[in-house]
């Protein structure tokens, strides 16, 4: 149950992400930054380690959301689908994160979709897997949006999807605040639909946004639902040297 949200830019994007989870679930940690393969790698984790949303010094963002359209399961106890984005993190290219999910037992995890977002190649791309195959799908660098829910995806996606194209003809569309403003909506009302979503059970749970621009790329983390207007805990990456080395 999640709400992911792209924003291309001429130089750099922004990207925003509500994480829509069960109450009884442990809270998630908040961002920090790690070196892997070489690679600075920032993201909020789970209390196992995994994550569901990354940030890496070559201004690739990557975020999964659960695929629950696809019905089948796993049989017994299955991966964690935040080792996905924890193995994929330091991938700054398509081509890398194909290679990083082919050395995963992907057999053992449920559905997902993993968005990949480039800023140097400027490429929008995702992974879906539906427990037989998974298919990568490339999509045009313009504004998207992906939905997932686990009470009612189908109609989720509907709801929150008019919203958006909604929100594209504001004139203030794209912006951070707009942005923070979609992700913190109750239209047409606080519910199960809505992109701040509410129910007795489950809610959204917190809201990260990531943004890119020529003086660099930073993280902004609020825990709990965006419409209580908590305090970020913000992260910054550095400007990326255009001949600074890619870890392959």
């Amino acid at each position: 149950m999640c709400t992911v949200t792209f924003i291309a830019r001429k130089k750099g994007y922004a990207l925003a992400m509500n994480r829509d989870e069960k109450l009884s679930r442990v809270a998630g940690r908040p961002p920090t930054k790690r070196i892997i393969d070489g690679r600075t790698v920032l993201s909020p984790s789970e209390p196992g380690g995994g994550t569901w949303i990354a940030l890496n010094d070559s201004n690739t963002t990557l975020a999964l959301i659960n695929w629950y359209s696809i019905r089948a399961k796993i049989d017994g106890e299955a991966a964690s689908r935040g080792e996905v984005v924890r193995a994929a993190g330091p991938a700054s290219t398509p081509d890398l994160v194909d290679a990083a999910l082919a050395q995963m037992t992907l057999k053992k995890t449920n559905p997902f979709r993993l968005i990949g977002v480039f800023s140097n190649t400027r490429e929008v791309a995702e992974w879906r897997w539906d427990l037989k195959k998974l298919v990568r799908k490339n999509h045009q660098w313009e504004p998207h949006q992906w939905i997932s829910s686990g009470f009612d995806e189908p109609t989720a996606q509907r709801v929150r999807s008019n919203r958006f194209k909604q929100a594209l003809r504001h004139t203030s569309a794209g912006s951070l605040k707009w942005l923070r403003r979609l992700h913190r909506s109750h239209l047409p009302q606080a519910g199960p639909f809505s992109t701040c979503m509410h129910r007795d059970d489950a809610a959204t749970v917190s809201y990260t946004e990531v943004a890119i621009s020529p003086q660099g790329a930073m993280m902004r983390h609020r825990a709990g639902a965006p419409c209580q207007d908590a305090a970020f805990c913000v992260h910054k990456l550095g400007r990326m040297h255009p001949h600074a080395k890619r870890v392959h």
